[in-house]
């Protein structure tokens, strides 16, 4: 299904700037966990120039889904445009757009729960800060429904060690959410011709990656469908999905 276009008349915060030489692969593509960066960068942007921004700086990201319909590369200028797609008081669906001058579209939702950063726990967002949300959205009663799910214990699967460093690990204490895309990249770059068509990449949060922790990638090829299950020593923390978009969009369903 394709990612629910802006509505008519509504606002969306915008952000331009340059695709820089460590945003990019070998191949002078824009990469994955880059775009997951930028998807936080305009997040922070847009909350400083918010109503009651102030009040809402801590937020935990449950799903990141990207559409890569056509690639963004290296020193190509993109426009980035986010806004509200749906949302009910302590989460909502953020929509961002994200088109180069060259070309490039890559299109994004991502699931974010509003916490309070003392107790961990999702808290309300204010009235004030949800006023321009709920003014452009019919779908006000947001509820988290997985799309993924772990892998069976007798899947047959491959399975190799990721190395977490004291730079992947952010403010709240564990590996900031743009990390969990970089074993997604290392698998993809086995498969060049893959990433070069039309893609959907998805990945759920589960769980947290702490200082310290085995971290270990779980991976099988389903046809044109690349599944991943990031795990620690004890629990899993994040599922992923990349799958081919050819077939919808010559079908017509494509965004």
């Amino acid at each position: 299904m394709p990612l629910p276009e802006r509505a008519h008349g509504t606002p969306a915060f915008e952000r331009t700037w340059t695709v820089r030489l460590g945003d990019t692969d070998v191949g002078d593509r824009l990469r994955l966990d880059a775009v997951a960066r930028y998807l936080q960068d305009i997040a922070f942007d847009q909350l400083d120039a918010s109503d009651d921004g102030h009040l809402h700086g801590a937020w935990i990201v449950r799903r990141t889904v990207i559409d890569v319909l056509r690639p963004i590369v290296f020193r190509e200028n993109v426009t980035l445009q986010r806004w509200s797609s749906a949302l009910s008081n302590r989460w909502c669906n953020m929509r961002v757009r994200i088109e180069g001058d060259r070309g490039g579209l890559i299109e994004t939702e991502a699931f974010l729960i509003h916490i309070d950063p003392t107790t961990g726990r999702p808290s309300r967002m204010t009235d004030r800060f949800m006023a321009p949300m709920l003014e452009h959205t019919t779908e006000h009663r947001l509820r988290w429904k997985a799309h993924l799910h772990p892998f069976d214990d007798a899947a047959e699967t491959r399975s190799t060690a990721f190395a977490t460093r004291s730079t992947d690990f952010d403010r709240l204490g564990h590996v900031n959410n743009a990390i969990y895309w970089q074993p997604v990249e290392d698998a993809l770059a086995e498969d060049p011709a893959f990433v070069a068509k039309p893609h959907r990449a998805i990945v759920e949060h589960v769980g947290a990656v702490l200082q310290g922790d085995d971290v270990r990638v779980r991976s099988h090829r389903d046809g044109d469908t690349l599944h991943l299950q990031i795990d620690t020593a004890t629990a899993s923390s994040a599922l992923v999905r990349v799958e081919s978009l050819v077939s919808e969009m010559s079908s017509g369903q494509g965004a």
